[in-house]
């Protein structure tokens, strides 16, 4: 088979072929597909539930899955909210998918009716597909042939005509999710103790375990594991917890318990955790610091001291985020 003989991009007047274009947007891509930023396409109820959701402006990558369309893509945008009906169930529970979906009855193979203006299209729709087994993540699973993406599936009960945000369940995938990973260490310079506070409150300890990190304008979620690694139980036995803080957001925390001792021992503490970031954090600078709740009934002291490690690893990521109203 020949070459698709006019490559991009190429001088003296030559007319270069959509599926060309197409080849250059799958590579711009990488190949992948999805929404572009991670607040776009969402799928909301409307301000006043009816039977219809709004899905909100964004843009997107689609590969092309029409005969012949191997390493090619469709760039598309959605400059406004677009409403979309629901229809109503009946006396069944029903699940709908929300795609987004091109309709070209110009590539190899496609069969959709020619639009109202050739010149304008419109050539991609937001779709429903409704009556999908209740499990469907995917249109893959139930039109593997649409040159489409999926935004979410409405759950609606039984005699039901207006949809909540509560039936919707966001399934968008990005197309290029970023990620960075950063790793901080620390040490104490000398011994730093800790005898024991309140029961049930948190201190920032030790010193030691304190960074200034750059959260990156695209991250939605960040993945934390904080390593204290050779802090002592001094004296006898020592119980509490240990965790992470960033900013205003505190990891999930994991208890130690030493029983009772006559002398010290090191402990290993490990602390993980992936919160969601809020919005205002995006693009500052916030505090990660070392958390420990050490009750103060214990008869030990921890200490950090110079052979005592922090090691705090984080990976930023980029998933999906809905609107927090």
């Amino acid at each position: 088979m020949a070459w698709d003989s006019v490559p991009w991009f190429t001088e003296g007047g030559a007319e270069h072929s959509s599926e060309i274009a197409r080849v250059l947007a799958y590579a711009a891509f990488g190949g992948a597909e999805g929404i572009i930023g991670a607040g776009d396409l969402q799928v909301r109820a409307l301000a006043a539930p009816a039977a219809a959701v709004n899905v909100l402006p964004g843009a997107c990558a689609i590969l092309n899955r029409a005969a012949g369309g191997a390493y090619q893509a469709y760039a598309a945008r959605l400059p406004s909210a677009d409403q979309v009906p629901v229809a109503a169930t009946g006396v069944s529970s029903r699940s709908d998918l929300v795609i987004a979906r091109i309709e070209n009855p110009n590539s190899a193979g496609e069969t959709w009716p020619l639009p109202s203006d050739p010149k304008i299209g419109p050539y991609i729709h937001t779709r429903i597909v409704s009556n999908v087994p209740p499990t469907t993540t995917s249109i893959r699973q139930v039109r593997p042939g649409d040159s489409a993406i999926t935004l979410a599936r409405i759950d609606i009960p039984a005699n039901t005509s207006t949809i909540t945000q509560g039936m919707v369940k966001d399934l968008r995938e990005m197309g290029n999710p970023r990620s960075r990973r950063r790793l901080y260490t620390a040490s104490p310079a000398g011994d730093q103790n800790w005898a024991g506070n309140s029961v049930g409150q948190w201190v920032a300890w030790p010193p030691a375990a304190h960074w200034s990190v750059e959260v990156p304008l695209w991250a939605t979620k960040a993945r934390i594991v904080l390593t204290l690694a050779g802090v002592q139980a001094l004296r006898s036995g020592v119980w509490g917890a240990s965790a992470w803080k960033l900013g205003t957001r505190q990891g999930q925390s994991v208890q130690f318990d030493t029983g009772t001792t006559d002398g010290s021992e090191r402990l290993h503490l490990i602390s993980a955790d992936t919160v969601t970031l809020p919005a205002e954090f995006r693009g500052t600078v916030q505090h990660l610091n070392g958390m420990i709740s050490l009750d103060d009934n214990n008869p030990g002291t921890l200490q950090a001291d110079v052979v005592t490690t922090c090691i705090a690893d984080i990976e930023w990521v980029e998933d999906p985020y809905e609107d927090e109203t």
